[in-house]
């Protein structure tokens, strides 16, 4: 099924393309600059098309341009979220996860593993939050912590793309 954007990508100037995409991966404008230098069509109208040269996009981007996205990530229940300091979807995603409503416990034991996981991996814990519940990230939190770098280097990278994703399912109409 054909998944339309509300106000297609074909419709936009480049400033106002750039600033409909520049947060689609994380504080990673790159992404939205480098689609429109390489050329919007009638295709991209299709919000699946669109994702796929994306998530194409980032996957060819290189180990070192990728760690910097995973980089931009604010950690799940971290100090940036305490201080209001989050973009507007990554407040919207925590919060629909019930991450601005931890216990004291919760809050915690979510400072532990993200120190525990950033001094191991170098880059903060990702997971696409929606639909999930605290209890639920938590215990991913804790099995992926456990990872070898490879395998938590794909597997943020994987979640980055689902949350990409899902932010553009949200501009359908």
């Amino acid at each position: 099924m054909q998944l339309q954007f509300a106000i297609p990508p074909t419709t936009l100037n480049e400033d106002d393309f750039i600033s409909s995409f520049a947060d689609i991966y994380e504080h990673s404008s790159w992404v939205a600059e480098t689609i429109w230098a390489q050329g919007i069509s009638d295709d991209d109208t299709d919000i699946n098309h669109f994702a796929g040269r994306m998530r194409r996009l980032v996957d060819a981007a290189g180990q070192d341009r990728q760690m910097a996205l995973l980089r931009a990530h604010p950690e799940l229940a971290g100090r940036l979220a305490v201080a209001g300091g989050l973009t507007e979807m990554s407040t919207c995603e925590q919060a629909s996860a019930g991450l601005d409503q931890c216990t004291p416990h919760e809050f915690e034991r979510f400072q532990a593993l993200n120190s525990d996981y950033g001094s191991k991996f170098g880059h903060p814990f990702i997971i696409a939050v929606r639909g999930l519940k605290r209890a639920d990230i938590l215990a991913a939190f804790e099995r992926r912590v456990t990872n070898d770098k490879a395998a938590e280097f794909a597997a943020a990278l994987a979640e980055v793309h689902k949350i990409a994703e899902l932010r553009l399912s949200q501009l359908a109409r």
